[in-house]
């Protein structure tokens, strides 16, 4: 809860940002997001050993882990001073994210999970982290529009705006994008030996698993028609942007259908 008290007031002073046309320095925003790091990565760590288990098995945890790996590899890549502005539009995200994880009845106790070990673990850090990479690639996308949108009608904010330019942007939104694709590609590849070593479980036809290739197929089409066709700009960002909504609204959904992967 403390972690999303900050991440509340990340977004308070994003719009600060946003109305000053990001013509302030940014690492007051960095720090915030540091310090709700902080605070998350404890509350993670925590749980996880107090339930000696990796805490990604039921909405609440599932939802936590994710924002958790949004905020990490936003705090990777802001280092890099001219993409701290990521932090701006991702503290939203991760507002967003924090107050649905702490809504009531999402964090249901049930039994052990039947399944863990080193590759099951591995399997749930490779996802998350693709959807945190899928996530921050959706934000760059926004920061893109955002950022052609003012230089289209002339606006000052674009001129005086320290935002990178708009071909640094679409860069950052497709490695971003392509690091997702390449961590899920793992995931799932991870997940085949993992299922091959469980006796009696069957992915064929499991929704979840069907989900996760879909996600995966929409990723390799961007991945493609960015570097195969050189097709970037607008469609692009709106694709990146377009996917990440897509697992937000469909992720819940394909795991609760899932035998497998119910949570």
């Amino acid at each position: 809860m403390i972690a999303v008290i900050i991440y509340g007031l990340s977004v308070v002073y994003s719009v600060f940002l946003w109305r000053k046309g990001f013509r302030q320095d940014n690492r007051v925003n960095y720090f915030l997001l540091l310090l709700a790091f902080v605070f998350h990565t404890v509350a993670m760590t925590k749980r996880g050993f107090s339930l000696e288990r990796c805490p990604v098995n039921n909405l609440y945890e599932a939802t936590t882990f994710i924002a958790w790996t949004i905020v990490a590899t936003y705090l990777v890549v802001g280092v890099w001073s001219r993409l701290r502005f990521l932090g701006a539009f991702a503290s939203p995200v991760l507002f967003g994210l924090g107050v649905f994880a702490l809504m009531p009845g999402l964090d249901e106790h049930g039994p052990t999970p039947q399944f863990g070990g080193g590759l099951f673990s591995l399997h749930v850090a490779l996802f998350a982290l693709a959807y945190g990479a899928i996530g921050l690639s959706s934000v760059a996308g926004l920061m893109y529009l955002t950022q052609e949108h003012d230089l289209k009608f002339h606006k000052l904010r674009a001129i005086l705006s320290l935002l990178p330019s708009i071909q640094r942007l679409e860069l950052v939104t497709g490695l971003l994008l392509l690091s997702g694709f390449v961590l899920m590609t793992c995931g799932l590849i991870v997940s085949a030996f993992w299922f091959k070593q469980e006796e009696g479980v069957y992915f064929s036809g499991d929704p979840k698993i069907l989900w996760s290739v879909l996600v995966w197929l929409l990723c390799l089409s961007l991945v493609v028609m960015r570097w195969q066709f050189a097709q970037g700009g607008r469609r692009f960002a709106w694709g990146a942007i377009a996917i990440f909504v897509f697992v937000l609204l469909t992720f819940w959904g394909s795991s609760m259908w899932s035998p497998i992967h119910r949570l």
